[in-house]
């Protein structure tokens, strides 16, 4: 987090419980017959409860707390769902490298491959990391217009990614479509070019296993240590070549079959898919597929990286895959992006800090009137559930940051705490659970968005309001794309950073597809939670 202003603003660390400061919950929910839930602001308060302590000793299982809430292995259950926002992390970022890339080739992306978490996860944010397993929990914001809203991040940062020679060793078996759509320049030459980055990348004691999928899938190299054989690789590599159709669901068994027969104890075993995911042979229906996946997840811990090529890209399936196969997606265009991911990115990609990770937001009624979160439409988790361990929830690696960003509409004179966020996770390898939890008041977000100290939350809020301007949504405060395009011009000067000189670009290239004149909106909505 690069600055933290006003005494509102807290961290708190460890097995530290926080009570939300001057703030209560609203008992009960209401849904709109259209899926919009709401939170009534006419409703009695209940006492908000203590976030839970990190991991510990098991409470007795059933007792009640001090609040009256009740512990289920010593970490206290959620307090009734109004006010809540609770949802699954995701570190995906493939739906923005797709519509960077759409918009490259002229055209607009299709709003449903719009998601503007993902976009908002593409950029660097400065968050304080933590020194070991866990998370930094960073809440801040800034005024975003007139009449009262406001955007609140919520940032989560994990530990700083090891050094190659210091992360586990990796065993991975790649799956790789040859369908014939792969033929198109900048799909299965790319994938080729990226695997070789990769083969000169490994160390010797990773292994990786080569599987290929068109009609029917093949294994063309079981699982192989690399030491004496990267030219093998490159070999089987090099012979791949497009052909006949794409039946996903074929590779996708005979992948995990290969990793869970290859499997390499302590090392980080992961499925890579490589694909445009453009299914239409066998099994094109992502539930039936996922069958695979899921057991060999819940017996083996063998996740899925997926990795998008093409400027037809099947995103709604890579997504779904890799949701169920406790992974994430990235998407690549061109070398310079395979190198980013294979290369400055690895032991993200690899390795698994936090399982099952959840986020929970609670706003205090006292100040908040209504609020939104920006995306994690497909992410979203029942309140009651952030700490039911059985509902799943996102995998983060070293060297991953995770934000969230509201837009929050303040009650008239508000002053004092605006929302406590609290994140919940799984060790990777004991299972046991833990809880981080940070806070912000209405002095650390009494600053003006534009212009302000924090060019990364100025970042944030360009990349999300790009995101829902694409996706056809309104946010309070939006501004037209070209303003946009000159703010993310400004901010890529004053940060020096090279993607958000290429985030101005793609805003460019929008608004001339776009024509210009978007209109700017603050909508209205009743109180509580807008969806």
């Amino acid at each position: 987090m690069e600055r933290r202003t006003g005494k509102y603003v807290r961290t708190w660390r460890g097995a530290l419980g926080v009570l939300l400061t001057g703030g209560v919950l609203l008992t009960g929910c209401s849904g709109a017959s259209d899926g919009t839930e709401y939170s009534s602001a006419d409703r009695r308060a209940a006492p908000a409860p203590a976030p839970a302590a990190s991991g510990g000793a098991a409470d007795n299982d059933g007792a009640k707390g001090a609040d009256g809430s009740k512990k289920q292995d010593g970490l206290r259950e959620s307090a009734p769902p109004d006010y809540l926002s609770t949802f699954a992390l995701d570190v995906d970022t493939a739906s923005y490298g797709y519509a960077r890339r759409t918009l490259a080739d002229g055209n607009l992306p299709e709003p449903a491959t719009v998601r503007p978490e993902e976009f908002v996860n593409s950029f660097r944010q400065g968050y304080r990391r933590p020194a070991g397993n866990g998370f930094t929990v960073n809440v801040d914001g800034a005024r975003a217009g007139a009449d009262g809203w406001s955007l609140v991040r919520v940032g989560l940062a994990t530990r700083a990614a090891p050094a190659r020679d210091e992360r586990p060793p990796a065993a991975l078996t790649f799956v790789v479509d040859i369908s014939g759509s792969m033929a198109e320049p900048g799909r299965l030459d790319l994938v080729k070019r990226s695997l070789g980055i990769l083969t000169d990348e490994l160390r010797d004691d990773d292994s990786i296993s080569l599987v290929t999928f068109s009609d029917e899938a093949k294994t063309l190299l079981p699982m192989t240590r690399l030491r004496d054989h990267r030219g093998r690789i490159r070999d089987r590599v090099d012979s791949m070549e497009p052909t006949d159709s794409t039946n996903v669901e074929a590779g996708i068994r005979r992948g995990y079959d290969e990793a869970v027969d290859g499997r390499v104890k302590g090392a980080n075993n992961r499925v890579v898919l490589l694909s445009d995911a453009l299914a239409n042979t066998g099994e094109t229906d992502a539930e039936a597929i996922l069958e695979r996946i899921d057991s060999a997840r819940r017996e083996y811990g063998i996740t899925l990286f997926g990795v998008g090529v093409g400027s037809y890209y099947g995103d709604a399936l890579m997504e779904q895959l890799t949701n169920k196969g406790d992974g994430h997606t990235t998407y690549i265009a061109d070398e310079t992006q395979a190198r980013k991911v294979f290369v400055d990115q690895l032991p993200a990609h690899l390795e698994l800090t936090a399982r099952d990770a959840k986020a929970q937001v609670a706003f205090d009624p006292k100040t908040v009137e209504k609020f939104k979160l920006i995306g994690y439409e497909d992410r979203k988790v029942a309140d009651e559930d952030f700490r039911n361990d059985r509902v799943d929830g996102g995998e983060v690696g070293p060297g991953h940051t995770v934000t969230a960003l509201y837009a929050v509409h303040l009650r008239d004179g508000a002053f004092g705490h605006v929302a406590t966020a609290t994140v919940r996770w799984l060790d990777p390898r004991t299972r046991a659970p833990h809880e981080q939890t940070g806070a912000v008041g209405t002095e650390a977000i009494d600053v003006p968005l534009w212009g302000g100290d924090s060019k990364r939350l100025q970042v944030t809020a360009v990349a999300a309001y790009f995101a829902e301007a694409l996706r056809g949504g309104r946010l309070p405060g939006t501004p037209g794309l070209d303003e946009l395009a000159s703010r993310a011009d400004t901010l890529a000067s004053g940060t020096e950073d090279d993607s958000v000189r290429k985030l101005a670009t793609a805003i460019g290239r929008a608004d001339r597809l776009k024509g210009g004149g978007d209109d700017n909106g603050s909508g209205g909505a009743p109180e509580g939670e807008m969806d």
